[in-house]
């Protein structure tokens, strides 16, 4: 019996919702993607919290809200605790993704759900690997190996191979095939025949033109709309297909000569394009060797200016002007403000390059015919002011003193229960009754630290005998005793603001000025919110730039994957049915579409088992190097070791002779590699090998066909088998 394998869909499956899935290989539970869309609705987590206590590892696919949105709450609230695995740039973007959302949020509500050092928390536990790289986990997961591999679509985007016992689990969602400015295609296709593939149907009914139309239309829109005086609202993303659009307008702007501003709006755009121009060896072939030879970053923009608040749009100069802003659901963040101002206006234009996530405003104005007004909820964060003011402070006095009191009287327990008096007539004992700090002192999160200096032995808590420290004086001393300088006992406010500001976890404090003001501003301050509706006058167009494979491109990838086991998952009921029912013919007979907290069971019919080879067998083999693996023609006789393992012996007399056999897919460029290093010469023309003057091979499915006369030496090769 093969590998066991079940698949356990969490969220995402017959609808467009987040992904999150549970994949148990041998007892071992991989939760693939932990995504949360931009509502942050805690019942779409309801199967991942019955389960994520038993979770032993998770894999993050891309740097978007709907695959990794949920990280945070999920080990803050749901216990989740395992290590998590991704590439540099998901975890890199993962962050500063999760950091805009948050900001974002705070802005216009009480938001609750997590804070930013709950996303540092979270992201601390990634460990990150390369693409191609094999990881190999120990302990519980001891034999299984995880590799992450080009997905496209976004930056640090991953198809995720699992592989036991010889046996691969693909997981490939939201792949692209198409290299683009910044990036290169799958890797998706270079897999064949594995054991199971979990993919996505997400545009399966969806075919696109061609990236030449598609960019021609994009800038022809935007020229239009800014020489009639209008403005330009591109929703977009923190840090995932917004780079793609970021090079289109440069280099549409360089082309066409426009002088027109654009502006790149979030709360971490400078550090967002800081990170990416470190990301240079994970973009596409181009961007590397264009690199090496002119030494100039495509992400030094001259074009697209970063802005980190919407004061900074406002005192931009007046007249026509692009901005891309986040979020692309308009739900909040500055887009959702923008479009409020600009909807009004039939000069602008609302430009949507992806679809907006379900019961969101962008969906509502995707639709065909656009509405043409909206109900909106407008709201900002004030700061508060005269009874309200006073109210708030006498509450968190209250709140203070309620600690102070608790503290006192766990400290008073505390000591009874060591048994404090009856110590009470012994000299050496110190009382700390009064140790506890005074509440004016600032905490960790206050920004400081103090150095308090107390005279005598100062035992901890728990300690029921004094503690005599031991160390060695290294101060320097003069005629006057120890030297001191003033100022170390001096704590700045800047210094405080400094301390604060790089409590961000892993940034090394690499956070824009504006969203470190916010996370720096105590003052108290309330959400007031305002309903209104909003005139929908504006033009709003929608152009597919999500980078994802269409429908004709997935069934053709499919078709050459060829897995033995294939699940379906996240896209709409009609889109998943639709590829079910192309796969069932065309692809391999055993295609599932589970349910959400349907456990589907895709273990391999293939049989596997466990030899122990013995020395004098292993003393003639000849391995070969095929990928990843060794392989080797094995002549044996099958027997048993004394702990009952199957073992395989050398074969008493002369091995039959076998027929050579082709492992793995047949290139032709690998033929032309050797056909050159033999002396002949050989050319690709027309899609086949052109070899001398007489023979030409070509690539017909799984076989390839010899033509012409080859006179007494023929190949053929039909069937994946060559025979000479």
């Amino acid at each position: 019996m093969g590998t066991s394998v079940q698949v356990t869909p969490l969220c995402g499956v017959y609808n467009e919702n987040p992904l999150s899935y549970l994949v148990s290989i041998d007892g071992f539970n991989f939760l693939v993607d932990c995504g949360w869309n931009d509502h942050f609705d805690p019942s779409l987590l309801q199967p991942l919290s019955r389960v994520a206590s038993t979770i032993d590892a998770v894999l993050l696919s891309h740097a978007d809200t709907l695959h990794l949105g949920a990280l945070p709450y999920a080990m803050k609230q749901l216990g989740l605790s395992a290590p998590v695995y991704s590439t540099e740039p998901v975890y890199r973007l993962g962050l500063l993704t999760m950091y805009d959302q948050y900001l974002s949020r705070k802005q216009v509500s009480e938001f609750d759900l997590f804070t930013l050092d709950d996303i540092d928390s979270a992201f601390q536990s990634v460990t990150r690997l390369t693409y191609s790289q094999n990881h190999h986990l120990s302990g519980k997961g001891e034999g299984i190996v995880i590799a992450p591999h080009v997905a496209g679509h976004l930056l640090g985007g991953t198809v995720w191979k699992i592989t036991k016992d010889g046996e691969d689990v693909i997981y490939a969602v939201d792949f692209n095939h198409r290299k683009e400015r910044h990036l290169n295609g799958t890797a998706l296709g270079s897999f064949v025949r594995p054991a199971v593939l979990i993919t996505d149907a997400y545009n399966a009914l969806n075919n696109q033109p061609y990236r030449r139309q598609k960019d021609k239309e994009f800038g022809d829109i935007l020229k239009k709309t800014l020489r009639a005086g209008g403005n330009v609202l591109l929703p977009v993303d923190t840090a995932g297909r917004v780079l793609e659009l970021i090079l289109m307008l440069e280099s549409y702007w360089a082309d066409e000569n426009l002088n027109y501003p654009i502006y790149f709006l979030t709360y971490v755009a400078s550090s967002t394009i800081d990170y990416v121009k470190s990301f240079l060896e994970w973009m596409s072939d181009s961007i590397a060797k264009s690199f090496e030879k002119t030494r100039e970053n495509i992400f030094l923009l001259k074009f697209v200016t970063l802005l980190i608040n919407k004061t900074e749009l406002e005192n931009a100069p007046e007249g026509p002007k692009v901005v891309l802003a986040s979020m692309a659901s308009l739900e909040a963040g500055f887009s959702h403000d923008i479009f409020v101002e600009w909807a009004n206006d039939s000069k602008n234009l609302v430009l949507f390059t992806e679809r907006g996530q379900f019961a969101t405003l962008a969906r509502m104005l995707q639709a065909d015919p656009p509405p043409k007004a909206v109900k909106v909820v407008v709201s900002k964060r004030v700061p508060l002011v005269g009874e309200e003011l006073i109210a708030y402070e006498e509450e968190q006095n209250r709140i203070k003193k309620e600690a102070l009191k608790a503290s006192l009287l766990k400290e008073e327990e505390l000591k009874t229960s060591h048994g404090s008096d009856n110590n009470t007539n012994d000299p050496m004992v110190i009382d700390s009754g009064n140790n506890h700090a005074p509440p004016e002192v600032p905490g960790p999160r206050g920004g400081g630290y103090r150095d308090i200096f107390i005279d005598g032995f100062v035992p901890p808590s728990t300690s029921v005998a004094p503690m005599f420290p031991c160390y060695e004086n290294t101060s320097e001393w003069d005629d006057f005793g120890e030297v001191i300088n003033p100022d170390d006992y001096v704590i700045k406010d800047e210094d405080m603001d400094q301390t604060a500001m790089h409590g961000g976890g892993d940034m090394n404090g690499k956070l824009d000025e504006g969203a470190a003001s916010l996370i720096l501003d105590t003052k108290p301050s309330k959400v007031v919110a305002d309903e209104r509706t909003v005139q929908v006058k504006c033009s709003l167009v929608y152009m597919d730039f999500e980078g994802r494979s269409d429908g004709r491109s997935i069934k053709n990838i499919l078709s050459h994957v060829a897995p033995l086991k294939l699940v379906l998952v996240h896209g709409s009921a009609e889109a998943t049915e639709h590829l079910k029912q192309h796969c069932l013919k065309h692809v391999c007979p055993h295609v599932y579409a589970p349910q959400i907290d349907e456990t589907i069971d895709v273990t391999s019919d293939l049989c596997a088992y466990k030899v122990q080879l013995s020395e004098k067998l292993m003393s003639n083999v000849l391995f070969k190097k095929l990928g990843d693996y060794e392989i080797a023609w094995v002549d044996a006789v099958v027997g048993k070791t004394e702990n009952d393992t199957l073992s395989l012996l050398p074969v008493s007399g002369a091995a039959p002779p076998h027929k050579s056999v082709l492992v793995g897919d047949l290139k032709l460029a690998d033929i032309k590699q050797f056909l050159s290093s033999k002396g002949v010469q050989v050319e690709f023309a027309g899609g086949a090998l052109r070899c001398g003057e007489y023979v030409t091979l070509r690539k017909v499915g799984d076989a390839t066909q010899k033509a012409s006369d080859l006179r007494d030496r023929i190949v053929v090769n039909k069937n994946s088998r060559s025979e000479t």
